[in-house]
């Protein structure tokens, strides 16, 4: 696919934000990213940038394509998103479309998703609306997530089902990004949108090597217990980086697609608790045994591991597994027909890819240590 445009990008230096910058450039001969970055020179942010697209490049490739690849410093926090005049000008003036990644993950802190997912991005929709107001914004395309659909429970969620206002939210993370969708439709309400709305994200089908550990440690955590707590016949709806961020670039790229918002996710095709711990458990030799009735003092465990103001691993593992354990546990699964109809692929299964990340992750004691990026001149 080749496709000549600019596309102002926020969140490039997070995990998924390297995952679409790779991706974009691969289906695009022509596509250059203005990559919104927190950094206090262009130096640092090629660095910064690079410490995720190592995951996907050697140096040489990543130097290759820094061409299209323009770090705009910048704050999502600060006012006007911090950008210089220069920069400014060159978002406003060059800019086709906007692809906002950018994001505060952490489900306990109300001030960091306030900050970030609130504040962060009606900043980006304020650029947003003066490219449109100037006839040059071709679309807007959001990252948000299926915790958009608050409270549930055995069920198949479908794009149009997901947010439903009279339902509760699990954490500050899904409701700030549910508020998110909806700043973008009623303040771009003239302009092309696409929304992806990615499940539980975790490891990528053609490697084991990540960046991104708390839900693999959570997952690592079930599979080494001796009984797991989990009800077996649960679904577990995870999908891979690669297909995901895959997904991300096609359907911002191309000129129509046929929806609005796309659920990335492994949809009705999920494993099982039991298919999942199995497939882990096996790589060390062992079998998978649930315990569900253990589920509510677990729970209550976990709960009081994240309220304390200990900082040990026990209360580290709490309170990650405090957190995902919602999301884990409501045997829920979000539909993806329509973005495997338009991607021409499914996502791949977690059971074939999860054993070499179980292990790769443990070896690496849940680090991930960047290469520091040559002192040569980034242009070069």
């Amino acid at each position: 696919m080749t496709t000549a445009e600019t596309i102002f990008l926020t969140g490039g230096t997070g995990f998924i934000g390297g995952y679409v910058i790779a991706e974009l450039m691969a289906q695009s001969d022509d596509a250059h990213v203005l990559a919104l970055t927190r950094a206090r020179s262009t130096d640092e942010a090629h660095s910064r940038l690079w410490s995720q697209l190592q995951l996907h490049w050697d140096e040489a490739t990543f130097r290759r394509h820094l061409p299209r690849i323009t770090p705009v410093l910048g704050d999502l926090h600060a006012p006007d998103l911090g950008l210089s005049k220069t920069d400014r000008k060159r978002v406003l003036d060059t800019s086709d479309s906007i692809l906002h990644i950018a994001a505060s993950l952490n489900r306990k802190s109300a001030k960091a998703c306030l900050n970030t997912n609130l504040r962060g991005t009606l900043s980006v929709l304020k650029y947003a609306r003066a490219l449109a107001d100037d006839e040059r914004l071709r679309r807007y395309s959001h990252v948000s997530t299926v915790a958009v659909a608050g409270h549930r429970d055995k069920e198949i969620v479908t794009e149009d089902q997901a947010i439903d206002w009279d339902r509760s939210d699990y954490d500050p993370y899904g409701r700030t990004k549910k508020f998110c969708e909806h700043m973008a439709r009623e303040l771009l309400p003239d302009v092309q949108k696409t929304f992806f709305r990615p499940s539980i994200v975790m490891g990528d089908s053609r490697f084991a090597r990540t960046t991104q550990f708390d839900m693999v440690r959570a997952f690592c955590f079930f599979t080494d217990l001796p009984l797991i707590p989990l009800r077996p016949d649960d679904r577990l709806d995870i999908v891979n980086a690669d297909w995901v961020a895959h997904a991300i670039a096609r359907l911002h790229l191309i000129a129509e697609p046929r929806h609005d918002t796309y659920h990335l996710s492994a949809g009705t095709s999920a494993l099982t608790c039991r298919e999942v711990s199995q497939a882990m458990a096996s790589t060390v030799g062992r079998k998978a045994r649930f315990a569900p009735w253990l589920y509510p003092s677990f729970k209550a465990t976990s709960d009081a591991l994240a309220r304390s103001s200990k900082k040990n691993v026990a209360t580290f593992v709490g309170s990650l597994v405090s957190v995902f354990l919602p999301y884990i546990a409501w045997d829920t699964v979000f539909d993806n027909s329509r973005a495997v109809a338009e991607v021409g692929r499914a996502p791949t299964p977690f059971s074939e890819y999860c054993g070499a990340l179980y292990t790769w992750a443990k070896a690496q004691r849940f680090t991930f240590e960047p290469v520091p990026l040559s002192r040569v001149e980034a242009a070069a």
